[in-house]
């Protein structure tokens, strides 16, 4: 196969770090950003580029000139606005958007036409179009088009749900649905058949998003609306549904989505690479689905990328207490020193062990071929004086840290500032 060059926009969001890293390990495809903001895509997207906002007319011109400068095939949308956006314009844009038929991105995209289109189904929950038929309380509104928990909260009596309304437009008045909510990623072929449904936990949530969930088993009830909704709408790839049990435990339909969910990574562990089965329906492939029966909890947090003006040709390490630490190799540390090697860094083992260096990285598995030198110093001597070169140095000790930087004048760092070295760009 040759490569393909795929864009993702917006490369700011959690959908489309999940969609980075889903795919930037694949030998057939290589990534590109394009933001409309300063954001965290620029920390992890080699190639990241400016681009209008959603709505500005000049985006589709400016996304078909990246294409013809870079080679683009692919734009692969990572919100719903664009999503609904670029299917809308796929005629006019040089590259294939991944998405699937405009019909369906079109109900799924509103709620209210969500819910009607698969009106009668039993796990559809019960609405109201005007305040004097909501006949139960609490009742739970949320925006008609919107995405993130935004705008959507409980209300408790009429005088509340009047204000509400008379607040935000195109609200949904839904019933109020007090049990566990659930995300079920699913999978739908090239031939439209459902190949694969995984039924996953949202055990704690962040600005819509479950940052803490684990796949469960999924029961007949998910397995039917998963079918039901494969049978009455187009499906292209990955998609999604969300469900929330009512008082009676029975699972009512809250939204479907037909993109990539930035908590698909839960599926991609256990073997099914949704963003990457995507695009081999994009290629018109046929596929095969392998998984892992083993249980994962998935749990996410604030994790931080760094820039720096920092510029070196070599790094000085030092080994013990440094690149291994209680016993044992100090993980990051040696793969940031590999990523330093290929990028053409000098590496220099710069080094007070008492013993046989090279037997003791023979006994931890380090190749020696990973240093371009190897420097052995007595104890008292001084590291400081065989530093050359536009170099930074990694040790514990915060003497030797001290001495280098006060004779040397380069950057010095201790393990835990080790992450701010890493380049995450792909």
């Amino acid at each position: 196969m040759d490569e393909s060059r795929v864009l993702v926009f917006p490369a700011g969001t959690e959908i489309a770090f999940e969609i980075r890293n889903a795919l930037k390990d694949s030998k057939f495809i290589k990534l590109f950003g394009a933001t409309s903001v300063p954001c965290h895509a620029e920390m992890v997207f080699e190639n990241c580029y400016t681009v209008p906002m959603v709505n500005d007319p000049p985006l589709i011109d400016a996304l078909n000139m990246l294409t013809a400068e870079h080679d683009i095939d692919y734009i692969y949308p990572a919100h719903d606005d664009v999503l609904l956006h670029l299917t809308f314009h796929q005629e006019e844009l040089q590259a294939k958007v991944v998405t699937s038929p405009k019909p369906t991105v079109m109900v799924c995209r509103d709620k209210w036409k969500t819910y009607h289109f698969f009106g009668g189904q039993y796990f559809i929950p019960k609405t109201w179009m005007n305040i004097t038929d909501v006949d139960e309380y609490p009742v739970f509104v949320k925006p008609a088009i919107g995405q993130g928990s935004k705008g959507a909260r409980l209300i408790h009596d009429r005088k509340h749900l009047y204000e509400a309304v008379n607040c935000e437009k195109d609200l949904v008045i839904c019933e109020y649905l007090p049990g566990d909510e659930y995300t079920v990623d699913c999978f739908t072929d090239r031939h439209g058949e459902l190949r694969y449904i995984g039924k996953r936990t949202r055990e704690r949530i962040r600005t819509g998003i479950a940052v803490r969930s684990r796949l469960i088993p999924v029961d007949d009830v998910v397995r039917d609306i998963a079918a039901t909704i494969n049978a009455e709408m187009e499906m292209n790839g990955a998609w999604f549904f969300q469900i929330r049990e009512d008082k009676y435990g029975q699972p009512k339909l809250l939204e479907i989505a037909p993109r990539i969910a930035g908590t698909m990574g839960l599926s991609r562990i256990i073997g099914v690479n949704l963003p990457l089965l995507t695009l081999y329906n994009m290629w018109g492939m046929d596929v095969d689905i392998v998984k892992n029966a083993n249980d994962f909890l998935l749990d996410r947090a604030f994790i931080s990328r760094f820039q720096t003006d920092i510029e070196y040709d070599s790094v000085f390490v030092d080994f013990d207490d440094t690149l291994v630490v209680r016993g044992e190799v100090n993980p990051y540390l040696i793969a940031f020193l590999h990523q330093a090697h290929d990028k053409g860094k000098r590496i220099v083992l710069l080094t007070k062990h008492s013993g046989n260096i090279i037997e003791r990285l023979d006994k931890h598995s380090i190749n020696p071929l990973l240093f371009d030198s190897i420097i052995s110093l007595k104890k008292d001597g001084n590291k400081a004086d065989y530093i050359t070169g536009k170099a930074i140095f990694i040790d514990d000790s915060f003497s030797e840290r001290k001495r280098v930087q006060e004779k040397c004048g380069i950057p010095v760092f201790d393990l835990d500032a080790v992450e701010c070295l890493f380049d995450w760009r792909v």
